[in-house]
């Protein structure tokens, strides 16, 4: 509205004033200069409509300033937190239990990607050795030895391989686990006659060894009076019983566990009571 009052008066401004003789004198004097040319009320009209046909000039849009989105911190977990794995370990089992007399405990399984360990699976009930855990166990004791250890390069097991990526080797007549501190070859596989001793005949330990996975505890064997203890495993539970020295999970759960385990990993199986796991 303001530009078509301009015009307007523009157009008003322009018409010549009906005056008498000294407005004609002025006239007359002003003869030689070009004349204003007349602005109708519907030339403005269009000179408006024209120039809103135009395009607006471009205004600079700032980008508002964003934030930058993080994603939460996991929260701390028993894999987390420890300190004495390998550097290139990325597998992880923790098994732990509320104190050291105690046979029942529980095994959760961790993977670790970058620098993040996550559970692979849900924590899952364990049964430990008649005398619970033990720092510095001997043959014989019925305890579980804790520490860290591997996991030998050979899963076992009486049934056909469930799908492992470790080799496997399917039990026969005679494969027994060494366990004469005596000769040389104890605490290890060995098919054979009986080696003597507390030797165990592993195709015979049913439901015990249907599967199982050698934990590396004093595995190479360090000489020691008395002995350090042998043949401990990872294997079948039998509900309702604790073991002489292992770690036993339901069969499903273990099979579970034996398939996840991969030697590209270098896994590791952590043993303590939860308190004491501070120490790996």
């Amino acid at each position: 509205m303001a530009l078509l009052a301009a015009f307007t008066l523009a157009a008003c401004a322009a018409q010549p004033a009906r005056t008498g003789a000294g407005s004609r004198a002025t006239a007359g004097a002003d003869a030689g200069a070009r004349p204003l040319p007349a602005v109708s009320e519907q030339a403005a009209r269009d000179e408006l409509a024209r120039r809103a046909d135009l395009p607006e000039p471009d205004r600079a849009v700032r980008p508002s300033p964003s934030k930058a989105v993080t994603s939460p911190k996991p929260a701390p977990n028993d894999a987390s937190r420890l300190r004495t794995l390998p550097a290139d370990t990325t597998q992880v089992i923790v098994v732990k239990a509320s104190g050291f007399g105690t046979s029942t405990g529980t095994l959760r399984a961790f993977s670790k990607r970058g620098t993040t360990w996550t559970p692979a699976f849900s924590e899952m009930p364990a049964r430990l050795g008649t005398k619970g855990f033990k720092d510095s166990k001997v043959e014989g004791d019925l305890a579980s030895p804790t520490g860290v250890y591997s996991f030998g390069r050979t899963m076992y097991g009486i049934a056909a391989d469930p799908g492992v990526r470790y080799d496997y080797h399917r039990l026969v007549e005679n494969d027994w686990w060494n366990e004469n501190p005596a000769t040389e070859g104890y605490n290890s596989f060995f098919h054979g006659a009986d080696p003597g001793g507390a030797s165990e005949a592993l195709w015979e330990t049913d439901p015990q060894y249907r599967y199982f996975a050698v934990i590396n505890y004093n595995i190479p064997v360090r000489p020691a009076d008395p002995p350090r203890g042998s043949g401990i495993f990872l294997h079948v539970m039998v509900p309702g019983r604790s073991t002489a020295g292992c770690v036993a999970l339901a069969e499903p759960d273990l099979v579970k566990v034996l398939r996840w385990l991969d030697p590209a990993a270098k896994p590791r199986i952590v043993m303590a009571p939860a308190s004491e796991l501070s120490r790996y």
